[in-house]
């Protein structure tokens, strides 16, 4: 293994074709970066016995400051994890048929076997890549956060909020995540149980190995919010490690409640409902904690103001 690149010092300024150079010098002494078609991108950091696998969009690449990688990366490369990203040109869903060459290469040449650990992630599409091509690397750990488990509209039909990605093929090679994963380790799926379309794509990963956690009022994209919270050191550490049980999540989900959008999320479903004693509650402890924040003091003076709670 060579020394540890590092990801986030010395960067280029922003933008897609930067950042596409800047991949490539970096993979230059302990990987490889390269083209898979005119949409997909693979890059290769070999850095340690442990690796993780990712799947994102370059456009989560342009928006961020010079350098500085998206939490995953950045925890891997403070482990000195080996890292296999795979980035897409939009919402491709990575359902293309130089991706899944690209992954049949590297089950040709054994790639997954050099090493003592594999953790496939993502988020969203990638949850969906990460469980679907986790098939790969049979044993391998998986961390899926909003998984979808299909978008073909004879499954998932319900689910209107990709209608463009819908003519694309979910029906061949890599192709129903929840059936990808019969061979991987534990497979652990994060999701707002109050997002239905969330909740519904979960539902359907129905293997025994299969550890569903709620981060309920998170959101549609939970996965900002877990960063911000400090938690995806611990997550990826633990799904790595297989001991990302039921048990140790509650124990990290208390993290919510020093999370001022978790709480304004909460607020806001408590003042749409009609239990004002529990909303009550509520304000006084959320203003204590938050004194920065005059939202929860407004809605609590203008409770405590008019007629009483119900």
């Amino acid at each position: 293994m060579s020394e540890q690149t590092t990801l986030t010092t010395s960067a280029p300024p922003g933008g897609r074709e930067a950042w596409l150079r800047r991949l490539d010098l970096l993979s230059e002494d302990s990987g490889y970066f390269e083209p898979l078609g005119l949409r997909h991108w693979a890059y290769f950091a070999d850095e340690g016995p442990t690796l993780l696998v990712t799947f994102q969009t370059i456009q989560t690449l342009e928006v961020r400051p010079a350098g500085d990688m998206p939490a995953a990366q950045r925890v891997a490369e403070g482990l000195g994890w080996s890292q296999l990203c795979l980035l897409s040109d939009g919402e491709t869903w990575f359902r293309d048929r130089r991706v899944w060459g690209y992954f049949d290469r590297l089950i040709d040449e054994g790639f997954f076997e050099d090493f003592d650990r594999v953790l496939f992630h993502g988020a969203g599409m990638g949850g969906y890549a990460a469980c679907a091509f986790s098939v790969a690397a049979p044993g391998a750990s998986v961390l899926a956060i909003r998984p979808v488990a299909t978008l073909s509209p004879r499954v998932a039909g319900w689910d209107r909020r990709h209608l463009r990605a819908r003519r694309l093929d979910f029906s061949s090679r890599f192709g129903f995540a929840p059936d990808m994963v019969e061979g991987a380790g534990p497979v652990v799926l994060i999701h707002d149980p109050a997002v239905p379309e969330d909740a519904m794509h979960s539902a359907l990963f129905r293997r025994r190995h299969v550890v569903p956690l709620a981060c309920r009022h998170l959101g549609a994209e939970p996965e900002v919010s877990l960063a911000e919270m400090d938690l995806m050191d611990p997550l990826l550490t633990a799904a790595a490690e297989a001991r990302l049980t039921p048990d140790l999540w509650a124990r990290l989900w208390r993290a919510r409640r020093d999370h001022l959008p978790w709480m304004r999320n909460i607020g806001a479903r408590l003042a749409a409902g009609p239990a004002r004693g529990r909303e009550l509650a509520f304000l006084r402890l959320a203003a204590a904690r938050f004194p920065e924040a005059p939202r929860f003091r407004k809605r609590l003076e203008a409770l405590t103001a008019g007629d009483p709670p119900r």
